[in-house]
């Protein structure tokens, strides 16, 4: 979407305007009416598909290697490609942070114990 960022020299104010398609001529100020826009670098983001990041992953020799090889550091380097930072559970970071320093974690033991044989 094409919104560009300005700040009004004239009322001082920071603004986003949408504009269909990019004109070198900066546009009048909503607010104040006024032609004194400057506009601003904004930051922007570049989403990359799932095959972009597996082809990212598998050409990292390294990586791969320690992904073969269940190194509990390239696991967790995985995880953080393929999560694109989103936030997660703090049980689940708390995991990533033991395998990031090398510790393997474990699953919990599955026992087929029947209700009665804890009894």
């Amino acid at each position: 979407m094409p919104l560009y960022e300005y700040w009004c020299n004239n009322c001082k104010t920071r603004l986003e305007i949408f504009l269909p398609k990019f004109e070198n001529a900066c546009p009048s100020c909503p607010k104040c009416h006024q032609d004194s826009l400057k506009r601003l670098f904004s930051t922007f983001m570049v989403q990359k598909s799932y095959k972009d990041v597996y082809d990212n992953i598998l050409s990292d020799g390294q990586l791969t290697r320690g992904l073969m090889n269940n190194d509990p550091m390239a696991l967790a380097q995985w995880n953080k490609q393929m999560s694109g930072g989103e936030a997660v559970a703090p049980e689940y970071q708390e995991t990533m942070e033991r395998m990031e320093r090398g510790e393997m974690t474990t699953p919990p033991s599955t026992t087929n114990q029947s209700p009665s044989d804890s009894l």
